[in-house]
């Protein structure tokens, strides 16, 4: 009887804790700063005074200090956060480290961030996420050029809480002067960053003042410690009126059922509402919600659910749903911060592929407005877009999205963009609002179709996108086809690089934004006349496969023939039809392609075509057999 009072009053106690576990909130927070500010010894620290580490962590931790550690024979609590073996060989932070611990008030995710400028996107990475950013200062070093641009990145990423965490006070005797002189300093530079409170809390993470106990170090300092002041800190409501519910995938695990499968972004969802596809404007009733435990009434903010509506509507991934009381805005254009995070430039007019919560569409950048320089907040002017760089741009998408501020929501204001070819994530982005000119401008439907002039044409319409060193014989091989098409009875237009910037591009120079920008107006003609049932000749260098891949899309890889004229450099640069190679080898053209411009070859032409071996007839039979 004994034991089983006993098991019981265990089996209530750990279900107290559970339950007080449950009904704790969580507090998600980055730290940040400038190299060597003691970042991950602090949150190290955090760990160690929280009791939140185990036997095995720390004895590793005891073993890695003598094998790894910087602090002589004391515990090196850095160690406990930065995992990869450059960080530990170096001493930095390079990735992003997540640890959770809590204390008997709150849950805590901490985010350790890197401090080198070159891991910019990794800060972004964990600032999304962050309600509160303690931000570190070395007190030797004072603000430094990297304090502040975390400070703006933090406000960027839209926090508004941050805690002023004076690090290695003990190494400057705890000099109160200099602790105000440093918070002074942070704070006017901060004024017109938005924050809503700072907190300027004097520490030591190494030797653990003011982490959890007061320090007797600090008399002249009656503010909280830094785990009393995260753990009564005000957590950001993320209530909403309205629904956000991106759709991940539509569930169909057999044919009696059709659900769409996702998380609730914003707001919430019961059985009974009305939702709208925000793209179709089609709507439906909610006739059930499927949470991980089986159905449910109601489903809120960030659970993950399936919902079932009562009627067929056209909802696909990438559909975003909303209550159709307050539906979504949708635009095709849109100002926004663009934080770059390739080392290959940004360029006006290049093409990208866009990431808005789940939806996808291909974007341009179509104007660089100017570049914030983080130290100063000045606005410089700017013509590409360099790593690290954090730039205003307006953007064109190739299709609605439904989209918001950032200011207004994480979700449908953040994006990422995608380089094409490579598929690599080359800039975060912030929306700041919708371009006017998105709600102004509207297709108008034409009664006469491109099917109707081809019919009355008698061939389709199609480009021939020749593409190639200058002198490799793009502009003979177009002239020649044009001349068999022309005698064949079909309605043809050659588009020439040198007659092309006579009038339409004679504003554009040779640089390569320039050349993206070359490219894309040629891109938009070409499909114009394609438009207009003639086969269009291109022959233009168009030295960049983004370029060239961006014109396929846009004009259709049905209709648009890539024709790579391979002729080598050294035939070409013989050649030297219009004195360009030497002038370039004087130095009197710096951007020539294959010369002082790279050339990138096509890696999948239609037909590749050497001018210096090839026979023109046996050519032209073989465009001929393309062409039909």
């Amino acid at each position: 009887m004994a034991l089983e009072s006993l098991t019981h009053s265990t089996d209530q106690t750990i279900e107290a804790y559970l339950a007080r576990q449950r009904d704790q909130d969580l507090l998600r927070f980055i730290t940040c700063g400038s190299v060597d500010d003691g970042k991950s010894t602090l949150i190290g620290r955090l760990l160690w005074d929280a009791q939140q580490l185990t036997d095995d962590q720390l004895t590793t931790l005891q073993t890695d200090s003598k094998k790894h550690g910087t602090q002589g024979k004391d515990l090196d609590f850095a160690l406990l956060v930065d995992g990869l073996s450059a960080e530990r060989e170096q001493g930095i932070t390079i990735d992003v480290a997540y640890r959770f611990f809590s204390t008997t008030k709150r849950k805590f995710i901490v985010a350790d961030t890197p401090g080198h400028e070159q891991y910019t996107r990794n800060m972004v990475t964990g600032a999304s996420t962050a309600d509160v950013a303690v931000i570190l200062i070395d007190a030797r070093q004072g603000v430094m050029t990297q304090t502040r641009r975390h400070a703006y990145l933090v406000s960027l990423m839209g926090i508004r809480q941050v805690v002023l965490a004076v690090n290695k006070m003990d190494l400057i005797d705890f000099d109160e002067t200099v602790f105000r002189q440093i918070t002074d300093e942070f704070r006017e530079f901060s004024q017109s960053l938005g924050f809503e409170k700072i907190i300027q809390i004097p520490l030591s993470a190494l030797k653990g003042d003011n982490i959890t106990q007061r320090s007797t170090h600090t008399p002249w300092y009656n503010g909280p410690t830094l785990m009393g002041c995260l753990e009564t800190l005000e957590i950001p409501s993320s209530e909403s009126e309205r629904l956000v519910f991106p759709v991940q995938w539509v569930n169909r695990p057999d044919a009696s059922f059709r659900g769409f499968s996702g998380y609730v972004a914003e707001g919430q969802v019961s059985v009974g509402d009305e939702v709208r596809a925000s793209l179709s404007g089609q709507t439906a009733t909610i006739t059930d919600i499927i949470g991980m435990n089986g159905s449910t009434q109601t489903a809120t903010d960030a659970d993950a659910i399936t919902l079932k509506l009562s009627k067929e509507i056209d909802v696909s991934r990438g559909d975003i749903l909303s209550l159709s009381h307050n539906p979504l805005e949708v635009t095709d254009q849109f100002e926004a911060v663009l934080i770059w995070m390739n080392e290959d430039a940004g360029l006006n007019g290049r093409s990208y592929d866009i990431k808005l919560a789940t939806q996808w569409a291909s974007a341009s950048i179509t104007n660089i407005k100017y570049r914030i320089d983080t130290n100063t907040l000045a606005h410089d002017a700017s013509k590409h877009l360099s790593l690290n760089d954090i730039s205003v741009c307006t953007l064109a998408t190739s299709k609605p999205l439904v989209f918001d501020s950032y200011q207004q929501s994480k979700t449908l204001g953040s994006f990422i963009l995608v380089d094409r070819v490579t598929h690599t994530t080359v800039a975060a982005g912030l929306i700041n609002h919708s371009l006017r000119r998105a709600q102004n401008v509207h297709r108008q439907a034409l009664s006469i179709t491109r099917e109707d002039r081809e019919k009355l044409n008698g061939h389709t319409g199609k480009v021939i996108w020749f593409t190639g060193l200058s002198g490799s014989g793009k502009s003979t091989l177009a002239n020649a086809l044009e001349l068999e098409l022309h005698a064949r009875g079909h309605r043809t237009y050659i588009l020439d690089g040198d007659n092309v910037r006579q009038g339409l591009n004679r504003d554009l120079g040779f640089t390569d934004a320039d050349r993206v920008e070359n490219i894309r107006r040629i891109a938009e003609v070409a499909k114009l006349m394609m438009d207009a049932g003639l086969i269009v000749l291109t022959a233009f260098i168009s030295p960049f496969e983004r370029e060239r891949q961006m014109a396929k899309e846009l004009i259709g890889e049905d209709r648009f023939i890539e024709v790579y004229v391979s002729t080598s450099l050294e035939v070409c640069e013989e050649r030297d039809v219009k004195g360009l190679y030497k002038k370039a080898r004087a130095g009197q053209l710096p951007n020539l392609s294959g010369v002082g411009s790279p050339y990138e070859a096509p890696a999948q032409a239609h037909l590749e075509i050497d001018t210096a071996h090839t026979d023109l007839d046996l050519t032209l039979t073989r465009l001929l057999d393309l062409i039909k």
